[in-house]
């Protein structure tokens, strides 16, 4: 007889461990999976381009129907999981469902952080995180709305260009220095700043928020310079924090995230978390590759097979603003470290290379990313460039070819 397994959370992570259990021990569980959207698993990733009206809504769907009922897997979505009884190993649904299991994963995602700053609730302030998120962008866009974005990362540039594209007037507001910094040393953070300006976004580095302004609606952003940006839409895009609330109602371990070993459970050796909501080795990775190695890894070891997830390395491959962008390892150049860097301004590319010991251990690449997958292979894999050494910035081809 199967083992009832229970997933909460309908997401990306979720969508790919049932896929890997189905290839590693289908009929095994009796899966069920919950989903507080009221939707199908869909690929969060492609909201930027959904927002920018580049592929429809019905597009970022990750499985259709019959694929989910091919695995063997029930579909609860639309339905919230507000608690975990683990003494008797029963999840409680809103509503009063009670869902037994034997095994249960937390992909429960997160929650997009909205700053602590007055004005913030006001209508009209929008967060970047799902479908309704992004139906209210739409509704408000126009070459007639001022918009100003919140946030320079990766979800904020996202934001600034889909807005840009509908014709609304964006301003792209970010307290740090220079954009992305965790994935672009500054040269490449220029290029991109130039890039957004080159689309008619307005790019300010160095600005604090203050307040969100308006009376019953949005009306301006106060910076703590003390410039005011006029607004009739605030998109708040300063980052995720993850959604751990039921673990720890539940009383597992929480940290930054849902705290988990090396086969990704939790204390209770019966709850296993993976995704945005798991912490492993003192990070929450909040990218989608991660998660989908942690779901691999889980689903061979609930199969009974050898699995250990021992982390992963960092990297971003994406088009932003519709330019090219990978960055992966320690890009930085410490001391002790060999920094190659390749420009061609007149192609508007940037590549940077950082060796440490004969081993590549970061890179970045602004507006041509053929060779990134390589590059990321070679930085994972740890080994000594030897004789690619010394043509290893020009990319694969040339380099194995020397």
């Amino acid at each position: 007889m199967s083992e009832p397994l229970v997933v909460i959370g309908n997401g990306m992570a979720a969508a790919r461990f049932c896929e890997n259990l189905g290839k590693e021990a289908l009929g095994r569980y009796s899966v069920l999976v919950v989903g507080a959207e009221p939707t199908l698993a869909y690929n969060r990733v492609l909201l930027s381009s959904v927002l920018a009206g580049e592929i429809a809504r019905e597009e970022t769907e990750l499985k259709p129907r019959q694929w989910w009922e091919r695995q063997g897997v029930t579909l609860v979505y639309g339905r919230r999981a507000v608690s975990i009884d683990r003494e008797r190993q029963v999840v409680l649904l809103e509503g009063g469902a009670r869902l037994p299991y034997a095994k249960l994963v937390l992909a429960t995602g997160s929650h997009p952080i909205r700053l602590p700053k007055p004005g913030m609730d006001l209508p009209g302030v929008v967060t970047f995180r799902d479908h309704d998120d992004v139906s209210a962008m739409l509704a408000a866009a126009s070459p007639a709305t001022r918009a100003v974005v919140i946030g320079g990362g990766l979800l904020g540039i996202e934001a600034a260009y889909g807005l840009a594209l509908t014709g609304t007037r964006v301003t792209l507001i970010h307290l740090m220095d220079r954009l992305m910094e965790r994935q672009l040393d500054s040269e490449a953070a220029a290029m991109l700043k130039a890039a957004l300006e080159a689309r008619g976004i307005t790019v300010l580095l160095g600005a604090d928020t203050a307040a969100i302004e308006g009376d019953g609606c949005v009306e301006s952003v106060l910076l703590a310079d003390g410039r005011r940006l006029a607004a009739d839409m605030v998109v708040s895009a300063v980052g995720i924090r993850a959604n751990a609330d039921l673990a720890r109602a539940a009383g597992l371990a929480v940290n930054r995230g849902v705290v988990v070993d090396d086969q990704l459970a939790t204390l209770d050796p019966a709850i296993h978390a993976i995704g945005e909501c798991a912490e492993h080795r003192g990070t929450c990775y909040g990218l989608v590759e991660p998660a989908y190695q942690q779901g691999a890894a889980l689903a061979r070891h609930l199969a009974g097979k050898s699995a250990t997830y021992a982390g992963s390395v960092l990297s971003t491959n994406l088009k932003v603003s519709g330019v090219p962008v990978f960055s992966a390892g320690d890009f930085v150049g410490e001391p002790g470290t060999e920094v190659i860097v390749w420009r061609d301004p007149g192609l508007g590319t940037y590549r940077k290379l950082v060796i440490r010991d004969d081993v590549l251990a970061g890179a970045i690449l602004f507006g041509e990313t053929s060779d990134a997958l390589w590059y990321l292979d070679l930085i994972r894999e740890g080994r000594p460039l030897g004789r690619l050494r010394d043509a290893v910035v020009f990319g694969q081809a040339l380099a194995e070819a020397a």
